[in-house]
């Protein structure tokens, strides 16, 4: 590890403790964390301060925090709230979303703004479901008729352009056919695994286990995080794109755990992962951004507010879907919730950029469109559905949180 590696590890760290400090500072500003994260590793990285940089060893780190936010994220889903009517919209508004968006993408490419409509297609349909988990749940939605939705559209606004990176932006050799049978494959391997994780729990076993849980070989937690790395390893030798292996290794987990175990396993999760792993990959993703790029010209600089408008657009337009669903006034919420995107743009804009299909300026574009999308879209989504939930009970009558019991149907 080089001189400068080290003193960046130390600015990472530095940078990791002063950003979520800023944020409970400003509390009314609503600043997200990793916005703040992002920014600092802008200023402190090498197209500002240059007080440090990106090598080997913190990129590996990098790569692992965020694997380890979608592993999270597929941890954190209840299944049982989001399946049926939820999922099903889900399924239906993500696929309305790609043809949106590669219609939108083929029309970007004809007058030369993209070079590759299917890349920037791809990012255009992402949520961030691993930012919205939280906030969700700190709102205290997640476990409404709201939240179901909402977890439900951000998941497939994860999961559908996970498969697509992995099918058609693989490198291995044989091309779509070859990623389509290691796609198979896989997903073999995935529900054999979820299918023995949700039923075979020998109770010699799971209390064996449940001893260990607190003990000092931490022995649930390190064979949670084998499980992980088998799996990010099967997407890599597959030719498939890891973060599909880190969100199968969260649902596998989350299937074999339950009750209070469960909890203190979630715990220490989010420990590893945002005490060390994830503000690692948030920071040095910002030391990495391209800025010169996005800022060299006037018209590098209008490829922001048109992407975050084609965020909009491709994600918030589906959400009619739910009219019959929802109440009125919780689409344009769930619009703006749909919306938000970053972690995959962020992956989605790196593998453009390392293949040739998207230029840096819309590189650079479409993660600061993301970065906007994460500090505006939640909190008007949440300012407006607390302004209405006033105004209903000013009028005496009940808000939408609703069990979510009985929207399976």
């Amino acid at each position: 590890m080089s001189p400068v590696e080290k003193t960046t590890i130390l600015l990472i760290f530095v940078v990791g403790v002063l950003a979520p400090l800023l944020a409970h500072l400003a509390p009314k500003l609503r600043l997200p964390v990793i916005v703040l994260e992002i920014a600092l590793g802008i200023v402190v990285g090498p197209q500002v301060l240059h007080w440090g940089e990106v090598g080997p060893v913190i990129q590996g780190f990098g790569r692992f925090g965020l694997a380890f936010l979608f592993f999270l994220a597929g941890f954190e889903i209840n299944f049982n709230s989001i399946r049926g009517r939820p999922l099903r919209l889900a399924i239906q508004g993500w696929v309305l979303s790609l043809g949106l968006a590669l219609l939108l993408g083929r029309l970007l490419m004809m007058t030369g703004f993209v070079i590759s409509d299917l890349v920037t297609s791809v990012a255009l349909t992402t949520t961030a479901l691993g930012v919205l988990m939280p906030i969700l749940k700190d709102e205290g939605s997640r476990e409404t008729r709201f939240g179901a939705f909402a977890v439900a559209t951000a998941t497939m606004g994860e999961f559908g352009p996970i498969v697509m990176i992995s099918l058609l932006l693989t490198t291995r050799d044989g091309g779509g056919f070859a990623a389509l049978s290691y796609m198979a494959l896989f997903t073999l391997i995935v529900i054999v695994a979820a299918f023995l994780a949700a039923r075979l729990r020998p109770p010699a076993l799971i209390e064996f286990l449940r001893k260990k849980m607190n003990s000092s070989s931490a022995l649930p937690l390190r064979a949670s995080i084998l499980i992980l790395l088998i799996l990010v390893t099967l997407t890599r030798e597959f030719g498939l794109e890891s973060i599909l292996g880190a969100v199968a290794a969260g649902v596998v987990i989350s299937l074999a755990s339950e009750g209070e175990s469960r909890v203190v396993l979630h715990q220490k999760f989010e420990g590893i992962g945002y005490g060390f792993f994830i503000p690692i990959f948030f920071i040095g993703s910002g030391m990495k951004y391209d800025l010169n790029a996005l800022i060299s010209s006037g018209t590098s600089m209008l490829r922001l507010p048109v992407f975050l408008l084609l965020f909009l657009v491709v994600r918030g337009l589906p959400v009619l879907l739910y009219r019959k669903d929802l109440p009125r006034r919780d689409l344009l919420p769930m619009a703006l919730l749909s919306a938000t995107a970053l972690p995959l743009v962020m992956a989605i804009t790196q593998i453009g950029v390392e293949t040739n299909r998207m230029r840096p300026e819309n590189a650079a574009a479409l993660v600061g469109a993301g970065m906007i999308s994460v500090f505006l879209f939640p909190a008007i989504a949440l300012w407006l559905r607390h302004r209405k939930t006033i105004s209903k009970a000013e009028d005496g009558s009940s808000g939408n949180n609703l069990d979510v019991k009985g929207i399976g149907a």
